[in-house]
């Protein structure tokens, strides 16, 4: 598999079906502006500190930005939380769980540092 459509696959975009949708600094995950998704998402305040996209998308430009193992922490905790079907940059919905842990496999073969997306 493509290490671009790996990532690809792991944007979370959308929060649960029928909830308020959740920012997830999407826009800047996808064109590889990584510290910007990590300031966007970490100065949030607004009860969705905890939901998988956000840690998904956060773990994922953490790990972009050289920092592996804060990656790995935000990871592991989005495949323990509330599990939501989420949409990703290729417009399926996939289990946040499953995403979380093919994030981390991605991690852990080195898939995640400097990669460019070719997402929507």
């Amino acid at each position: 598999m493509l290490i671009s459509a790996i990532v690809t696959a792991l944007l979370a975009q959308a929060a649960p079906a029928g909830a308020d949708r959740v920012e997830v600094a999407y826009d800047d995950i996808a064109t590889d502006r990584n510290a910007s998704a990590i300031a966007r998402i970490e100065t949030m305040d607004d009860g969705h500190e905890d939901s998988a996209a956000r840690l998904i998308n956060l773990g994922i430009a953490y790990a972009r930005n050289g920092q592996p193992d804060r990656a790995r922490e935000l990871l592991t905790r989005a495949v323990h939380a509330e599990r939501f079907d989420l949409e990703t940059g290729e417009g399926r919905w996939v289990d946040s769980r499953k995403l979380a842990l093919r994030a981390l496999a991605a991690l852990d073969r080195g898939e995640l540092h400097a990669t460019r997306t070719a997402s929507r």
